[in-house]
């Protein structure tokens, strides 16, 4: 049989319940929801380190964050290297796969291949001369760039976009993706990444995706009993750019408003695709065809007083998760814990070609059929240092139960997910839950012990006070 045609479709901070599919009975994602019914939707599909360039690393190499060498964006960190010896677009490329990405790609530097034989970007204010903004300067009145619209590159602000609906870079993404699709060599198998750069901000859908929801609502943000140690002094929240801080449900909403809104122009730019796919693709190409549906983190938008990522929580951690096969699957929904690691080996799964001995992720290909008994019990996710110390943070999880440790304030949380979906009563202390809240701790105790980095102390986790960084990452730094 012909080496299957992939499609990795790739949202920047796209939260998990940013889905109809996923029950949020405010947005609107038709085309999504087509896909997950098609496929099967991972319920708790979560990233390890919820911020952009370390979340990637896992996702292109397979490995967990620790092997990927990235424990966040911040505290000597670094860059993310692009001399990794395996990742998925070269794995691909190298077995004969016609690979190419189209978006955001946040490689380092920005044009480095990792591993796929062509790309074309869409990196935001990141990339001056960015394939996108070069073509915007052909096309868009004379004067207009692809910032005028005002709103800052983490604003929590939001209006609707400045100038015409094309020039938008989602669009901008799906024409040339479509364009790839339409050029290729028909006589080789392709890998095509399609990296929406949204719905991360600014929040400027096209002006109707905007009204949609600013007219007829959003949902309003969850607020945990235990959020208080997120307010901020007024002149600290009043920032266009602050991580935190208690907003009016007006301006929440508005910012829900432009995020939605982004959320369903992405939607729509998948309906481009499978309209041309149903056009344009053969009966037999459709049939030989998968398509994974992901984010790379998500967005708080005011949930708990937080904005963007890097947290532990449901709204930052938690992400979308869709894998359609050209047959269809045999499972709607899957409970079993997910993480980007996991795309790697799927992929080279469904390709057939063997994983790289590095890859720690596992293929969800037996989940889909229900052959998975031995699959995770839990996910462990991290990250270190970035808007402030105090939201330092580790985390595991299976989806159901979720513990969370803050360690440079020494701050222990346990939610009941089933019960408590928006993580709003802390249990770390409540009686009936010591034997949970123990067994949930000795998970990351024992993730920490493995490292022998020196943040387990008399058989529980301790911070040291030293920046935490991974043994392989080359390009780390100590401040």
């Amino acid at each position: 049989m012909n080496k299957p045609n992939i499609i990795l479709i790739i949202c920047d901070q796209m939260r998990g319940d940013a889905l109809g599919a996923d029950g949020n009975a405010y947005i609107s994602t038709p085309n999504l929801d087509a896909l997950a019914a098609r496929g099967t939707r991972f319920n708790h599909a979560y990233t390890a380190v919820p911020s952009c360039i370390p979340a990637r690393a896992c996702l292109w190499t397979g490995q967990n964050q620790w092997h990927a060498g990235h424990l966040g964006m911040g505290s000597g960190q670094g860059p993310v290297p692009n001399d990794y010896p395996h990742t998925l677009a070269g794995e691909l490329t190298r077995a004969g796969y016609r690979t190419h990405m189209v978006g955001k790609g946040h490689f380092h530097p920005q044009r480095a291949s990792m591993g796929f034989e062509s790309t074309e970007l869409d990196e935001s204010g990141r990339m001056p001369d960015s394939d996108h903004r070069r073509w915007f300067r052909t096309q868009a009145p004379e004067g207009v760039t692809p910032d005028d619209h005002g709103v800052g590159f983490n604003s929590w602000h939001a209006r609707s976009w400045h100038t015409e609906e094309r020039l938008h870079p989602t669009a901008w993404t799906m024409m040339r993706a479509l364009h790839f699709l339409q050029d290729r060599d028909p006589e080789r198998p392709f890998f095509l990444n399609i990296s929406f750069a949204r719905p991360h901000s600014p929040y400027v859908p096209p002006e109707n995706y905007f009204a949609m929801y600013d007219t007829y609502g959003t949902p309003p943000a969850v607020v945990g009993d235990w959020a208080d140690m997120h307010d901020a002094p007024p002149r600290e929240a009043r920032d266009p750019a602050a991580w935190h801080g208690r907003m009016s449900d007006r301006e929440v909403h508005r910012a829900r408003a432009g995020y939605y809104g982004e959320v369903s122009f992405i939607d729509t730019q998948i309906g481009r695709l499978l309209n041309w796919m149903n056009r344009d693709f053969s009966r037999q190409e459709r049939q030989n065809t998968w398509i994974i549906f992901t984010s790379d983190h998500g967005d708080m938008l005011g949930d708990h007083h937080l904005w963007r990522k890097t947290y532990a929580y449901e709204g930052s951690a938690r992400i979308p998760f869709l894998v359609v096969p050209p047959e269809g699957s045999e499972r709607s929904t899957a409970d079993e814990v997910v993480e980007l690691r996991d795309i790697m080996p799927t992929v080279l799964d469904a390709a057939a070609i063997d994983c790289p001995t590095t890859v720690d992720g596992r293929s969800v290909l037996p989940v889909l059929k229900r052959q998975a008994p031995d699959w995770r019990p839990y996910i462990h996710g991290e990250h270190c240092t970035c808007y402030d110390s105090a939201q330092e943070m580790q985390y595991v999880t299976d989806g159901r139960r979720k513990f969370i440790w803050l360690p440079r304030i020494d701050i222990e949380q346990f939610f009941d997910l089933e019960d408590d979906p928006g993580e709003t009563h802390n249990l770390i202390d409540d009686p009936s839950h010591v034997e949970e809240v123990e067994k949930w701790r000795g998970f990351l105790t024992s993730e920490l012990q493995s490292r022998n980095c020196g943040w387990v102390k008399n058989g529980r986790p301790y911070c040291p006070g030293s920046v935490l960084l991974s043994p392989n990452n080359k390009h780390a730094f100590t401040r």
